[in-house]
């Protein structure tokens, strides 16, 4: 993970978790293709910042696990979300977190805070924390031309697709679209994949 994206994320992290909690546009589209796609069980949350979503996921049938490389953003969300588990972890690695073990991952515009080179890893790394038959939405914010930072200092890696294709390998995409998010004006790249149930 960029370490000076989780400083920037650390440094201001009441203010992130502010905006992302009190958006006026709700993410109802995200929940319901999660709603739609994830099926009942445990559910991890990689990236959860504020942990909106695990919450949301943990009321609606997906018990989740949220994990994030923020110590800010996770004082936030276990501030704001009692009763729902969070953990500090970090991609690619996820250092400690079993694989096999969640019938789904939530991975919501993310991993274009990694620099290029991590992004396969960790693509593959959390299709390994399927179950079979398991499901992984993945999303990322589309950054033309070259790598950028915002004025916090955050990273936009400008990476190609064809690095988020390759480490999914054969498994069965379920979506696989570009939005223009409502909340930043800016395009998603949103798919669904979906583990094969017989490995």
């Amino acid at each position: 993970m960029d370490s000076k994206t989780i400083a920037a994320y650390d440094a201001d992290a009441a203010s992130y978790a502010d905006e992302w909690e009190q958006e006026q546009d709700t993410p109802t589209d995200l929940y319901a293709l999660l709603s739609e796609h994830f099926t009942p069980g445990l559910t991890a949350d990689v990236g959860c910042g504020s942990g909106r979503d695990s919450a949301w996921l943990s009321t609606n049938g997906f018990p989740a696990i949220g994990f994030d490389a923020s110590e800010g953003l996770l004082a936030e969300a276990r501030r704001r979300h009692l009763g729902v588990q969070f953990e500090k972890r970090q991609l690619p690695k996820l250092d400690g977190v079993a694989d096999a073990s969640f019938a789904n991952v939530l991975c919501e515009t993310v991993i274009m805070h990694l620099p290029e080179e991590e992004v396969g890893p960790s693509v593959s790394r959390m299709m390994r924390l399927l179950i079979p038959g398991g499901t992984l939405y993945l999303s990322w914010r589309v950054t033309p031309g070259s790598d950028r930072r915002d004025d916090a200092g955050r990273l936009y890696a400008a990476f190609d697709e064809s690095a988020v294709m390759a480490a999914l390998g054969g498994v069965r995409l379920m979506l696989n679209d570009e939005v223009v998010s409502t909340s930043s004006g800016k395009i998603v790249r949103r798919v669904i994949a979906r583990r094969s149930s017989s490995n």
